[in-house]
């Protein structure tokens, strides 16, 4: 009795045994995802693991029926499939391989293993597949992000970098050409400020799209970055020249690109080509130059093709001294103020001094306003520039005010970006308040071009200040976006004529027709007139006789330092 319950005991146990095995083996199965195929080539015998409905709508009960799998393959992977099913003999690490199925977004993967016998021949196989189709789809997108960009489709720039290098080495091989082109969208900003950046990255987009059309086995594009397109041609002759290619752009560009938004959006580039192996012998400084050019299109007034020549990488190259000079000078403060008298003209009393910035470099070279300012407003320095010329000129108003005892007018010239700040209007009254200078005595210049951007948002700034008494006057008018219609509703109480128009005022009979109109039209609205850059007597008589209020010019005074305007003022006391 006491055997017989020990051998039931056993057998419970190894039932227990066997069940905790079972369990294990189901969890491993579950954790692995897939589906196996056990074959016995001793009893020919099939046995199925796992849920292989999820792959196949038939079951395979003997060896035979594995073929019916593939007729559920891909055509293209039939036979990497075979050889994994069926590996040579003895090498039981070759039965591997990823195959798609037919009709469905779906890969397999597929290993096949082996047991041999000591005489060598098969005993056991097991088939192991599983879904790898998540893992396919990110390898897939990784290798698309590596040589792909995102938003356009068109090669990424490093990948375009190697494919160029191949053109380039190639053409060293062959005695050809390579013509890079860099193409900028121009006002691209614009799009981006005024319609949103999605409504930008669509229009990059549908460039992009455009650009890739053309495209072919010896042309190759690029989104660089931004709004930016670079372009490779091999051997650019016949169809794929430059000139024909140039042509197809301007064919396109003549229609707006249409905005899944609504808007349609009407664009222009700036292209600049730069060709090996003229301007350059490797590939970076290849796209480099042909940036230097689109630099050059956008100087010269954008919606060109330019070709690199060698006096631009000079050019370009002082420019980038320039502005590295220009922010060391602006973080030491090395500007200098001078100031210009204007003279009344019917009794040559003075009216006032224009605050003029001045630099000398380094080398106590001069570099000219009209040089640095308009690179101080493209890389934003101008905005402490401006910002140290309010605070200079003012406190210089306020010695000489102190000084002298008399009232005149401080003229100051403000930029465009310095008007779009929004703390602008209370960064001056700050200013006066604390040098306790009045309102009235400070003018403010603005140019034609501060009215562009942002009409209304300007105007409302200039009220804001002229409200608090401050002088408002409207420089260099005639030589940019004049309108008549805009002076009445502005808040001004000056208008200066252009040098441009005195210069020629007493040969060109137009330009005294203009001038006349000029002035008489500021004294119907009740503005003042000032004329600048006067410089000869005949000059002055005739501006005089046409009633223009002020002169400014050399005729009457240069741009003086402090202390030579202080001789002015003093004579203007007498």
């Amino acid at each position: 009795m006491n055997e017989l319950q020990y051998q039931i005991d056993l057998l419970r146990a190894m039932n227990q045994k066997l069940t905790e095995k079972e369990k294990m083996h189901a969890m491993a199965l579950q954790a692995t995802e897939g589906v196996f195929l056990y074959y016995s080539f001793e009893k020919d015998r099939v046995e199925t693991i796992g849920d292989w409905t999820e792959y196949f709508s038939f079951r395979i009960h003997e060896m035979k029926d594995l073929s019916k799998i593939m007729d559920y393959i891909d055509e293209a992977y039939q036979i990497t499939l075979f050889d994994a099913l069926f590996p040579e003999k003895h090498n039981i690490d070759s039965g591997a391989a990823e195959c798609k199925l037919k009709n469905k977004l779906c890969w397999v993967g597929v290993r096949t293993l082996v047991s041999y016998d000591q005489s060598g021949q098969p005993v056991e196989k097991i088939i192991y597949l599983k879904n790898i189709t998540k893992v396919k789809t990110q390898s897939e997108e990784l290798a698309y992000m590596a040589y792909y960009d995102s938003l356009t489709g068109l090669y990424n720039r490093n990948y375009f970098v190697r494919l160029l290098s191949e053109f380039v080495n190639r053409a060293a091989e062959t005695n050809s050409i390579v013509s890079v082109m860099t193409m900028d969208i121009d006002e691209f900003r614009k799009v981006n400020d005024g319609m949103g950046i999605i409504i930008g990255d669509e229009l990059v987009q549908q460039v992009g799209l455009f650009l890739k059309s053309i495209c072919g086995d010896d042309i190759i594009a690029c989104h660089l970055h931004s709004d930016v397109f670079c372009m490779a041609v091999y051997d650019p002759v016949g169809n794929k020249s430059i000139d024909g290619i140039y042509k197809e752009i301007q064919k396109r560009l003549r229609d707006p690109f249409h905005i899944s938004s609504g808007q349609s959006i009407k664009i222009t580039l700036s292209i600049g080509v730069a060709e090996y192996p003229e301007a350059a012998a490797t590939t970076l400084e290849l796209i480099n130059c042909s940036e230097i050019v689109v630099y050059k299109c956008k100087k010269l007034g954008k919606n060109m093709l330019q070709y690199f020549q060698a006096p631009m990488l000079d050019d370009f190259l002082n420019s980038i001294e320039l502005e590295n000079k220009l922010k060391k000078a602006v973080e030491n403060k090395d500007f200098f103020m001078c100031y210009q008298p204007q003279y009344y003209s019917g009794n040559k009393r003075l009216r006032g001094v224009e605050a003029l910035i001045r630099w000398k470099d380094d080398s106590s070279q001069f570099i000219s306003p009209n040089v640095f300012i308009p690179v101080a407003e493209k890389n934003g320095s101008i905005i402490p520039i401006g910002q140290w010329v309010i605070e200079e000129s003012i406190k210089q108003y306020s010695i000489w005010r102190s000084q002298f005892g008399f009232p005149f007018i401080m003229s100051i010239n403000i930029s465009a970006l310095q008007y779009k700040k929004d703390d602008f209007a209370d960064s001056i009254v700050e200013v006066l308040n604390r040098y306790h200078v009045k309102p009235s005595e400070i003018e403010l210049e603005i140019t034609e071009g501060v009215l562009i951007d942002d009409f209304e948002e300007v105007s409302k700034k200039l009220k804001v200040l002229r409200d608090y008494g401050i002088r408002i006057a409207l420089d260099d008018f005639g030589t940019g976006f004049s309108s008549l219609s805009y002076l009445k509703q502005l808040p001004i109480d000056s208008l200066k004529i252009d040098k441009s128009f005195i210069d020629t005022v007493l040969s060109d009979s137009a330009t005294r027709v203009i001038t006349e109109s000029i002035v008489n039209m500021v004294r119907t609205l009740g503005f003042e007139s000032i004329a600048e850059g006067v410089e000869e007597e005949n000059q002055y008589n005739y501006l005089h006789s046409v009633g223009c209020d002020v002169i400014q010019g050399y005729l009457f005074g240069k741009p003086l330092l402090p202390v030579e305007m202080e001789d002015v003022l003093e004579n203007s006391l007498s």
